[in-house]
């Protein structure tokens, strides 16, 4: 790809909605994308100088159910196999277009159509796919490992190709991405089987600890300078219980000691610096839980960050005069 056209694609942003709450065990996060458009998402992105294009909120009910047997241990099984599927078949369409999709969710299984999606079509361009997961929860389970069977707790490792939901495409290409191409980031819950199945799998996941001993920085420019060595895009899937509940409330699984406000920042413009993102999920936002909108408020300000806004025009790496200039 020309740089005259990453260029013109950074410029164009696509606005995709998927209310689905199915996948966890609170619901509400059906009325997330209307949440963050009511926050002003499209607003601040078109101050932006984005060319902003709405797609609307996806529906599954025309949508047939497939024949596969629905794994024991996967609740709402076929009501997010219909979501996967039609996430997968319309953020690759979209993506084909050359704007930057961002997915507005719902909870995190959403990430199982979209990355699919995204990694479908950088596969075809000869371009590897990394995903930066900024959650909680790992995600990492399968049908043989989790707890409760709540399947937003399975799409990291759905996206890895890990066994056990096989059949949740159906006949539609599966595009997965290699274990070592998946940064976890703000990690702090785990269940034990996941963990087992992590550590055998060598996922990188920097929880809570390594933020507070080296700092965000440091972390978020390794993983831009792995996906910078392979040529790669960035895939950025953000869950809102990665940032401290008492920053955003919002979430049905808050999990005290998450990033704060100033972190989130750091890393969402560090991200922007580095020019490689993509494409973007915002997932988990439940505004049924929210303090008047705030939670959507700072989804949509990180958002902001990630896509350039700064409160001065510091120098990054596309606007730096060089020495002696």
């Amino acid at each position: 790809m020309t740089d005259r056209t990453m260029t013109d694609r950074a410029r164009r942003i696509a606005l995709l909605g998927a209310p689905i709450d199915m996948g966890a065990s609170q619901r509400g996060t059906l009325m997330g994308p209307a949440a963050l458009r009511t926050a002003g998402l499209a607003t601040l992105l078109e101050n932006l100088d984005f060319d902003v294009v709405e797609y609307g909120d996806l529906s599954v009910a025309e949508i047939e159910d497939l024949a596969d047997r629905p794994p024991a241990k996967a609740n709402h099984y076929r009501e997010i196999q219909r979501w996967t599927r039609v996430l997968s078949r319309r953020g690759y369409e979209i993506a084909k277009t050359g704007a930057i999709p961002i997915f507005l969710g719902g909870d995190h299984t959403l990430s199982m159509g979209s990355v699919n999606a995204m990694a479908r079509l950088w596969q075809e361009r000869g371009r590897e796919l990394f995903v930066l997961w900024l959650d909680a929860h790992a995600d990492y389970n399968t049908p043989e490992t989790t707890i409760t069977a709540n399947m937003h707790g399975m799409s990291a490792a759905f996206l890895c190709g890990e066994p056990g939901l096989d059949g949740l495409l159906g006949e539609d290409p599966r595009a997965s991405i290699a274990p070592d191409r998946l940064d976890l980031f703000g990690t702090r819950s785990i269940d034990k089987l996941e963990k087992d199945l992590m550590r055998a799998r060598r996922i990188r996941a920097a929880d809570m600890r390594q933020i507070d001993e080296f700092g965000v920085a440091v972390l978020i420019r390794r993983v831009i300078e792995r996906v910078k060595a392979s040529n790669g895009v960035l895939h950025v899937s953000f869950d809102v219980d990665f940032l401290d509940p008492c920053v955003a409330p919002g979430v049905g699984t808050t999990v005290p000691g998450g990033a704060t406000y100033r972190e989130a920042h750091l890393i969402m413009e560090l991200l922007h610096d580095s020019g490689l993102v993509g494409s973007v999920d915002i997932v988990e936002l439940n505004p049924f839980l929210d303090e008047r909108g705030r939670t959507a408020r700072t989804a949509v300000e990180l958002i902001g960050s990630l896509f350039g806004q700064q409160i001065t025009d510091r120098p990054t790496p596309s606007n730096a005069i060089a020495p002696g200039e």
